[in-house]
């Protein structure tokens, strides 16, 4: 199936996040850089409220070292953004998301991309294995 071909059945996980008046460009659409922040925000989001990620204390965090995304039909402030999420690949120390993010209640998907996450220890930088707690909330987001 290809990206385009994809619908919200296809995504374990649902954020609804509103745009924002400074989210359109002068084209009169979202500008292309804040897609980005919706899969972020997306997975963060998640992650968060799984009790998986401490911003401000979590030894263990995830940098994001590969991000892709296609866009297929334009979004505008006012519509809402319906970010969906699922997990494509669950390794030892790294993950790979699949975000599609749907216009309002539109069933055809307008921009689908991924991005890694890998898992670091916040003193020194480097990489370490998933947590376990961690591991077993990304895994309810496998298809």
């Amino acid at each position: 199936m290809s990206l385009k071909e994809q619908t919200r059945g296809d995504f374990k996980h649902f954020l609804a996040i509103p745009t924002r008046w400074m989210d359109n460009d002068i084209y009169g659409h979202v500008n292309n850089v804040n897609y980005y922040s919706y899969f972020d925000t997306a997975v963060n989001r998640y992650l968060i409220d799984a009790g998986v990620l401490d911003i401000h204390a979590g030894t263990t965090v995830g940098f994001v070292v590969e991000t892709q995304c296609q866009y297929f039909a334009p979004i505008a402030f006012p519509d809402t953004v319906h970010a969906g999420i699922r997990v494509a690949q669950l390794g030892s120390r790294s993950v790979r998301y699949e975000v599609g993010l749907f216009r309002n209640e539109d069933t055809q998907i307008a921009a689908a991309g991924h991005f890694v996450h890998v898992y670091v220890d916040r003193a020194s930088g480097k990489s370490v294995a998933i947590p376990d707690a961690t591991r077993a909330a990304l895994a309810c987001l496998q298809p």
